[in-house]
């Protein structure tokens, strides 16, 4: 399950991505996507910090995007937010441990049926961009298809 944090860190990209050029202040976006503003703020200073977004300060200062959003995947952003896309510690790529109570990782079976899964989320995460999510449900249907796919 990913966090709340993550869920509204995507939905402030959505948003952003549908403004395209223009920027947003966080009160506005916050208000829009009915997400807590001092919460938003962490958010937005996170993905500023990755580099994701931009702030202008002034009148018609704001949030916008930095990077296009055909470049921002899912998986991006549920990495930076809540860490590894992993459902077992031993399956986690970037912060792999060991299961305590595994006696032998290439016969548990647990760990076999949970590696199918996880390789199928990541692929569709890493596939899929706020610019996907952005475009019509058909298109999106489409690359989270070929995503499973190719899993």
């Amino acid at each position: 399950m990913i966090s709340q944090k993550a869920k509204y860190a995507l939905r402030a990209l959505l948003a952003l991505a549908e403004l395209e050029a223009d920027s947003i202040s966080s009160a506005e976006l916050a208000e829009r996507e009915r997400i807590p503003r001092k919460f938003l703020e962490q958010i937005l200073a996170d993905l500023k910090r990755d580099g994701i977004l931009q702030s202008r300060r002034g009148a018609a200062g704001g949030y916008s995007l930095l990077k296009p959003a055909d470049t921002i995947t899912f998986g991006h952003v549920l990495r930076l937010i809540d860490g590894p896309i992993a459902p077992l510690p031993c399956l986690s790529r970037i912060a792999y441990r060991r299961c305590e109570d595994c006696q032998d990782e290439a016969t548990c079976r647990v760990r076999k049926v949970f590696a199918q899964v996880a390789n199928s989320a990541r692929a569709v995460l890493d596939q899929t961009t706020i610019a996907d999510a952005v475009a019509r449900p058909d298109r999106l249907r489409g690359v989270v298809e070929d995503a499973a796919g190719a899993a």
